[in-house]
């Protein structure tokens, strides 16, 4: 299961049966899970802990340390977790000490050829990051989001669960969930409706979701006054609570 020409540190922990391709890198503090595999000429560099059944291909760069200046070698950490796969020349990076010390990485999520996560990250379950989208430093991306190919992430942004990001996208303000936005610089369009039915939300909860985008971007009201709206369809709509709760929590100003 392992190439006899990779380069495999003593100090690293890999599970019985992960596969390493040829000419592939594994550094120390790197702990693999169960039935991952990493491609020829791959890097996974530590600390790091990668949960099972990931897939890393060829050239990508996992846990290498921070582009951060400020960053003097302390030591930080990536965590990932189960059936991640990071296609061709992927670059993810540790933490820093001005954080949290690590960049996580939740569950089942695509990181499509030259996708790049910076330090202090934090990602959750089932994304997809398309060819060469970018995340500047600290940025938090929720369940399900999408980021279209070339799109770039602004560092401290917040990005919602369910939302959309088109191609080319250029953000530099937070992303409510379940909105969809596009341009340079980003602005919102629509609710991800499509992305929602195939997620299994009902008519009924996509119809509140959409009333709440209306109340927070079609209604001229002023940020203030849409949340005392949106709080009031939330005490009988619970699929808005989360649309809710993040503009409470935002303070990068929303994309509007």
């Amino acid at each position: 299961m392992i190439d006899a020409r990779a380069v495999i540190s003593p100090y690293a922990q890999l599970a019985e049966d992960v596969s390493v391709g040829a000419f592939s890198v594994i550094g120390p503090d790197v702990v693999i899970g169960a039935g991952t595999r990493i491609e020829p000429h791959a890097v996974v560099n530590g600390p790091t802990v990668l949960g099972s059944h990931n897939h890393i291909h060829p050239f990508a760069s996992i846990g290498g340390p921070p582009q951060d200046k400020k960053y003097k070698g302390e030591p930080t950490r990536l965590e990932v977790g189960d059936r991640n796969v990071f296609r061709e020349s992927c670059t993810v990076n540790r933490g820093t000490t001005h954080d949290q010390g690590v960049t996580r990485i939740g569950s089942d999520n695509l990181f499509m050829a030259y996708a790049h996560v910076a330090h202090d990250c934090q990602i959750g379950n089932q994304t997809i990051f398309a060819n060469c989208a970018a995340l500047g430093g600290h940025v938090e991306v929720g369940d399900w989001v999408i980021i279209g190919g070339l799109s770039a992430v602004h560092q401290f942004a917040k990005i919602g669960a369910h939302a959309f990001l088109g191609g080319g996208t250029i953000l530099s303000r937070d992303v409510p969930p379940y909105v969809m936005v596009n341009g340079n610089p980003a602005v919102p369009h629509s609710i991800n409706s499509e992305g929602l039915k195939r997620r299994g939300f009902t008519e009924e909860q996509i119809r509140a979701i959409r009333d709440a985008y209306r109340i927070l971007y079609r209604s001229d009201l002023k940020l203030a006054e849409a949340v005392v709206r949106l709080e009031e369809l939330a005490q009988t709509q619970e699929v808005v609570r989360p649309f809710v709760d993040f503009i409470n929590a935002s303070n990068r100003s929303l994309v509007r």
